[in-house]
């Protein structure tokens, strides 16, 4: 079945080679010039061009790996002179670069699902969840961007845990931290799980925290983790600052070009609305920059009406968010899908209240929970919600009009299988009115996507008022898509935090409702 999905996937990606491509393709080939025409000590100085490197040193060697393949290619896009070079053979290898690496993707899928109990949900539905993820094709394969290969790391990880092989875990998931930093948002609950189960085994008590057996696996796992920390930044020591000032470029904005559908997504919107009303009622203000808010390029904005969000404000609501997740998931016991859950809620808690958050960032949630929607009921309703208005909120990266037809079958194709499946998985009926496994109330939620789609092609067009609001069909997308992500997050944290830790299979009665 992987063989299989992976094959006819990566047909539907080589017929994707000539779509469109966003400024991310320029980044990279950038990248690839940098890393191959410069000598070390210059990667992270370099800015000839705007799209300057910011991942850390880990990543600059993978595109020092891929630009010595490129240049059998077309040896002239590794000239960091040639800003926004796109001949053919560019457009080939950087497309094809993709695909080859999506293997990665695609045998950690199989070492994963080998890492569960063998049964039908693990064999078929999984794995045609996982590979055919409408998200990375989108992100990945039209947009451009490598995160299928971080994303099987990450899958790796998870495997090694699931395994009880928690070092190897920890080898991995360190490994990507080195590859892109955003992924430190999923730290804390590595820290917890891996403190709790690894180090301090057995019961919680003064004799079991000061033996020697909890001193030397504290030893070893942080051996392992700086180890890998060294290794990768001792090439540049002479200039660790600039390094880390390209890791964290906190004067962008609060949102990145296109709104992430988060909690500042809904916070802008009510800017924006108290302030046309301001307007209309004939209100001076003193800050009018209402646009400023959408770009993506380092900048600083300030709301119009509602205080202005400072980085400080946002890593302390992420923290405290994520705090009493921390807690719970310390003193559960050591089944890995706990610390799975964990994980997702981080992922959706920093998603929400992060800095400068990008809207393709919502699958550090959907991939992992894609795991734990085979095995429980409420973690596949959570992913139905969540994966079809996540992966709805990347339309507005494929805005061309000749994407149109692609990025909504890509979507429908991957929401219908995912709904099928689970009502054979779990064939749960809350009333003959909702979708599978759904209540009313979130079936009108994800049907209505269709209207906020219907709006944003079709009737905004038809208003008079189009060009004095250009950015309202965008600003429509990201709240209505915020409301389902909020609600998705608040809905599994609740769960996570009920959650006992063992596994607990829904009764159904001879009506087929749940009980």
């Amino acid at each position: 079945m992987i063989f299989t999905t992976t094959l006819l996937t990566s047909c539907v990606k080589l017929l994707l080679i000539p779509a469109y491509r966003s400024t991310d393709f320029e980044v990279h080939r950038n990248w690839l010039a940098i890393t191959y025409s410069l000598p070390i000590n210059k990667w992270y100085f370099e800015n000839t061009s705007k799209w300057t490197l910011d991942y850390p040193p880990l990543f600059a060697w993978f595109e020092y790996i891929l630009s010595h393949a490129a240049q059998f290619f077309d040896e002239k896009m590794l000239n960091v002179n040639y800003i926004n070079y796109s001949s053919d053979r560019t457009v080939l290898f950087q497309r094809l670069s993709v695909i080859l690496t999506d293997l990665v993707y695609a045998f950690v899928v199989y070492k994963c699902c080998s890492s569960l109990q063998k049964s039908w949900r693990k064999d078929v539905v999984l794995p045609i969840l996982l590979i055919t993820n409408c998200g990375l094709i989108m992100v990945d394969h039209i947009h451009f961007q490598y995160n299928g290969i971080m994303y099987g790391i990450l899958l790796i990880s998870i495997a090694y845990m699931l395994q009880g092989k928690h070092l190897a875990s920890a080898f991995w998931f360190t490994v990507l931290l080195n590859m892109k930093h955003i992924y430190i948002y999923l730290g804390p609950p590595y820290f917890i799980y891996l403190l709790r189960h690894y180090c301090l085994k057995g019961p919680l008590n003064v004799k079991n925290v000061i033996s020697r057996e909890t001193f030397k696996n504290v030893f070893y796992l942080g051996f392992l983790v700086i180890s890998v920390f060294v290794i990768t930044f001792f090439p540049f020591k002479d200039h660790i600052p600039q390094v880390l000032s390209r890791l964290f470029p906190f004067k962008r904005g609060l949102c990145h070009a296109y709104w992430a559908p988060n909690f500042w997504a809904v916070y802008n919107t009510v800017d924006k609305i108290l302030f046309a009303v301001g307007k209309v009622s004939g209100v001076q203000f003193e800050n009018s920059s209402t646009a400023s808010m959408t770009g993506g390029l380092v900048q600083e904005f300030s709301h119009s009406i509602l205080p202005s969000i400072p980085p400080l404000v946002t890593i302390i609501l992420t923290a405290l968010f994520m705090i009493p997740a921390m807690v719970k998931l310390f003193f559960l016991n050591k089944q890995a899908t706990n610390f799975i859950r964990c994980m997702i809620v981080c992922g959706l808690t920093s998603f929400l209240f992060g800095w400068h958050v990008h809207e393709k960032a919502i699958l550090m949630a959907i991939i992992p929970l894609s795991i734990l929607s085979i095995m429980e009921s409420t973690d596949a309703r959570i992913f139905l919600i969540l994966s079809t208005v996540g992966h709805y909120s990347l339309f507005p990266l494929l805005y061309p009009s000749s994407l149109l037809c692609v990025k909504v079958l890509l979507l429908l194709l991957y929401s219908f299988y995912a709904f099928h499946s689970f009502y054979k998985i779990f064939p749960l009926s809350i009333c003959s009115y909702s979708l599978p496994l759904l209540n009313p109330l979130e079936s009108v939620y994800i049907l209505g996507l269709a209207a906020v789609f219907l709006y944003e092609n079709v009737i905004h067009n038809l208003l008079s008022f189009k060009d004095q609001l250009p950015f309202l069909p965008l600003m429509f997308t990201s709240a209505y898509c915020s409301i389902g992500i909020i609600y998705s997050w608040i809905s599994y944290y609740i769960y996570f935090l009920k959650y006992n830790g063992v596994h607990v299979r829904t009764k159904i009665n001879k009506s087929n409702k749940i009980e």
